[in-house]
């Protein structure tokens, strides 16, 4: 792809430096951000990071396994071994106008890519790269080619040249599939390739499209394993070897189970192995139930037999303390730079009901039946209370995984994998903490679109020893990122199995008209009230037929108001008379519902003759999974209304556009990002003043309002006079000490202010009053409604974005809505809109409206600056006056910080 190296007389075989480890290397001489984990298109992980002098002899290693016809591909000569020089070039690189990145797996090098500036000037830089032929097509080039790119956009270069041999189709396609905008041109047998490195709509889409596709592989390896090695099997029924390995065989996998015992010849009748390597078949997945201390050595025999993926059930890891985390990151590191994902440590295990497949991996004693719902867990206690209770509900599920620790495969990935996976209809998540929140609203919000997502976020911190709790910021977080990606957030286990229910049977309601019949009138109003409480419409008053309504006239009754068309779903509630079980009614109305195009929910209070959480035809007994269709009934109406609204809030979010995600026109933030450079390193708190943070707000158009310091009266009314010398009318004088400048009543704030001698009495007062002699004098905008725009980053849940209306009142009731970063311009749109006093911009009792498409703007663009300037830790606009043309902000503090926590934003790699 490039031209040819220099030669050299002298080749070279060996250099005097020993391997650089696959990991981070320690006080290394690059940017660190630059390495990563990544996912080939198979599923397997590697390493990836810039290269060292230490790794000239790996360099030599990788090039002598070449073939010839790759060599020539690269270098467009047969170029059989690396000359000194060229070798001194190869790996002695200033990280800035020549970048080389390596790719590991284990202790060798399996990939290379680099570019190289044409000049000290120049915003072009050729590009290249080659991967081991015994590991092409697996995606490694597009990945080089995206960290590449990101590299170069870092340092400023903006533009890729490649030169390529027109045979060489495998790397041809790789550019032209990137996504990039690229123009070719034809020199003979070479092709001449040019692309700016910058990213667009199409080389993202391409770039999360092929990360979801490598990360559901990634998760298909542990859930689809062709055979299962169980490492610690023990012969003693009390230890988690044999729970696992038992589980298994009783499970009925269908794949070879071998387990791994150096002091047994078999376990459970199943002859054993001393260690991995001396399985004389393949691999795919190893459970490890053995001490921490020799989960190292176990994790390099698992590399030697080319597992794919590692489920480790032990504990002792990050659960313990600082050093059991350094030993989880540790396993972790080495697992993933060997090419395998890791579930756990201190995970329950993994299950896959798929009669294809009856994996039990797990150290759970009762499975649900099969069916089509996927959970995700991380808790190995819960996850097997989890379990239980599905199998008591008979809830079906299609997979299972408690993630223990949740060291490395999380929730993103499990959600990665259902996304695209036929037998998984709903999508069950019990969340303690979030890996990556910015991914997860992403991944989340696609796949809620195809399936439904129904999660339980406890709040909980996940360091050790820190007790529960959760803060007001961290609520607003979850439940900002819930709403906006559609995922139906429920409080408890109890409401997740609700809720599951009625998605994985039921149809979808078209609307919010809840139809309620039964035969008890107490019944059917309180399931109203409910109804009402929550925001839902009542289609008609509650029907009662009579407590000693048969069988027939119940049914009757429900097949009239499914045939309503003001009816989108329907409750029914039953109280059994005296002398029956309520089984005959529960069969009729099975007949009538169960092929019903509208959900239906059901309570049977005191009934013994029907199941206790179905309504279905009385031939589905046992532990069958209820067919689509079935009927979930609830133990209280309470709990079959609220399952309804939880579904019908999912449905009107799915109607509800995505929106676009735009940059507003003016919106530079090019510019943004050098000034924020431009301040130097940013290693604790900075507190930008208020003409810095004017600036930065400058360069994504928002404007403040005009003003000047002033720390005299004459200073004060000089800049009084050149502001209205710059078009100006009235000015505001106002104290920078911000316990009086904010209070309620204005105390620090002079308005209206139009001559010399007002603007000086007003310096004076304020001088007075506040004990600092420094004001600002602003020019006045025009009258509108305060509001408040508030921008904070949490290191957990990512920046999140507030808005409410000024004032006490609004602050002492909370009235503030949220919503996460990326904004959309229909997040913006419901945001103006969503606390509870925002109507009062929009025309309340005959008041004329605000200019909310404004107001939105300016939203959109805080948005899109606190996504490309992630040192923007805080940034409050308050007030904002919303005109009825215009907004004009007119006070704001901005303080900058180290970027916290994972982006979502970049070339593919692993992370939460």
């Amino acid at each position: 792809m490039s031209t040819s190296p220099a030669w050299s007389d002298t080749e070279v075989s060996s250099l005097d430096a020993a391997t650089t480890p696959v990991s981070a290397v320690p006080d290394a001489p690059y940017p660190r951000h630059w390495e990563a984990d990544v996912v080939a298109a198979d599923g397997a992980t590697a390493h990836l990071r810039p290269i060292t002098p230490d790794d000239a002899d790996a360099v030599v290693a990788f090039h002598a396994r070449l073939s010839e016809r790759t060599r020539y591909f690269r270098y467009f000569s047969p170029y059989p071994s690396i000359p000194a020089r060229d070798l001194k070039r190869f790996v002695e690189v200033d990280h800035h106008d020549s970048v080389a990145l390596v790719l590991w797996l284990g202790g060798e090098i399996i990939a290379v890519g680099r570019y190289v500036r044409l000049g000290a000037d120049d915003p072009s830089a050729e590009v290249a790269f080659v991967v081991r032929d015994d590991h092409q097509g697996r995606g490694l080039g597009s990945i080089l080619l995206e960290h590449l790119a990101a590299a170069a956009a870092e340092v400023g270069i903006s533009r890729f040249v490649a030169e390529v041999l027109s045979e060489n189709r495998a790397m041809v396609h790789t550019f032209r599939q990137a996504g990039y905008d690229v123009t070719r041109s034809l020199d003979g047998s070479t092709l001449h390739l040019e692309f700016d490195v910058a990213a667009t709509d199409r080389s993202t889409e391409v770039r999360r499209s092929r990360e979801q596709a490598a990360e559901a592989r990634s998760v298909a390896n542990v859930l689809t394993p062709r055979s299962v090695a169980v490492v610690g099997a023990s012969t003693d029924e009390r230890k988690l070897g044999h729970v696992v390995l038992r589980n298994l065989l009783l499970g009925g996998f269908t794949g070879p189970v071998y387990p791994v015992n150096p002091e047994a010849r078999s376990v459970r009748g199943v002859r054993a192995y001393p260690t991995v390597t001396d399985i004389p078949d393949d691999v795919d997945l190893a459970v490890l139930a053995v001490p921490p201390e020799e989960v190292p050595g176990v994790v390099d025999g698992c590399l030697e037999k080319g597992v794919r993926a590692l489920v480790v059930v032990t504990s002792g890891f990050g659960e313990t303390g600082e050093e059991g985390i350094a030993r989880q990151r540790e396993l972790v590191s080495e697992a993933r730079s060997r090419g395998m994902r890791v579930v756990g440590p201190s995970a329950l295990g993994v299950v896959n009901l798929d009669p294809a497949v009856r994996l039990n991996a797990s150290l759970a004693p009762t499975l649900p039946p099969p069916g089509r719902v996927g959970f995700f867990c991380q808790s190995g206690a819960l996850g097997i209370q989890i379990l239980a209770a599905a199998a008591q509900r008979r809830l079906g599920l299609s997979t299972f995984v408690s993630a223990g620790n949740r060291a490395d495969l999380s929730g993103n990935d499990l959600m990665q994998y259902w996304d695209t996976d036929p037998t998984t209809d709903v999508v069950l998540l019990y969340l303690e903490s979030f890996g990556n929140p910015r991914k997860f609203a992403r991944v989340a919000r696609r796949l809620a679109r195809r399936k439904p997502v129904v999660a339980v976020a406890s709040g909980r911190h996940a360091t050790p020893g820190l007790a529960a709790s959760t803060s007001p910021l961290e609520e607003a977080s979850v439940a900002a990122v819930f709403d906006q990606s559609g995922v139906i957030r429920v409080s408890s286990v109890d409401e997740l199995f609700d809720v599951a229910l009625l998605v994985a049977n039921q149809p979808l309601p078209r609307g919010p008209r809840i139809g309620v019949v039964g035969n008890s009138s107490a019944l059917g109003v309180l399931a109203s009230d409910v109804a009402l409480a929550h925001g839902m419409h009542l289609a008609f008053p509650p029907v009662d037929v009579g407590s000693m309504a048969d069988p027939a006239e119940l049914a009757d009754a429900a097949l009239q108001a499914l045939e309503d068309d003001r009816c989108d779903a329907l409750v029914i509630v039953f109280s059994p008379p005296v002398a029956t079980d309520g089984a005959e009614h529960a069969d009729a109305l099975a007949e009538v519902v169960t092929s019903a195009d509208k959900p239906v929910t059901t309570t049977f209070l005191a009934s013994s003759g029907v199941p206790e959480h179905l309504a279905v035809p009385s031939e589905l007994g046992g532990s069958a999974v209820p067919a689509r269709g079935s009927v979930p009934s609830y133990p209280s109406p309470e709990r079959a209304v609220i399952a309804l609204v939880r579904v019908i809030r999912y449905t009107q979010w799915l109607e509800r556009p995505v929106g676009d995600f735009v940059v507003p026109p003016g919106c530079d933030l090019t510019a943004a990002r050098e000034f924020v450079d431009g301040l130097g390193p940013i290693e604790t708190a900075l507190v930008l003043d208020d003409d810095q943070t004017a600036e930065l707000l400058r360069r994504v158009g928002i404007h403040v309002a005009p003003f000047r310091r002033a720390r005299t009266r004459d200073e004060a009314v000089a800049a009084a006079a050149a502001l209205r010398e710059q078009g100006g009318g009235e000015v505001v004088v106002k104290t920078v000490v911000r316990t009086w400048r904010h209070r309620t009543d204005l105390a620090g704030v002079r308005t209206g202010l139009s001559d010399d001698e007002a603007v000086a009495y007003a310096y004076q007062q304020l001088a007075d009053l506040s004990g600092s002699p420094e004001v600002d004098v602003q020019v006045q905008v025009p009258p509108g409604m305060p509001v408040v725009v508030e921008l904070r980053d949490d290191p957990s849940f990512g920046s999140l974005v507030s808005f409410g209306l000024a004032g006490v009142v609004t602050e002492l009731l909370g009235d503030r809505a949220y919503r996460a970063t990326p904004l959309s311009t229909m997040d913006a749109h419901t945001l103006v809109r969503a606390p509870r006093a925002a109507p009062m911009l929009d025309g309340y009792r005959g008041a004329r409206p605000m200019d909310l498409a404004a107001l939105e703007d300016l939203l959109l663009r805080v948005g899109q600056l606190a996504d490309h300037v992630p040192e923007l830790r805080s940034l409050v606009l308050d007030p904002i006056l919303v005109a009825e043309r215009g907004v004009h902000p007119t006070s704001m503090r901005a303080v900058l910080g180290p970027p916290p926590g994972p982006r979502d934003d970049g070339p593919r790699r692993l992370g939460g």
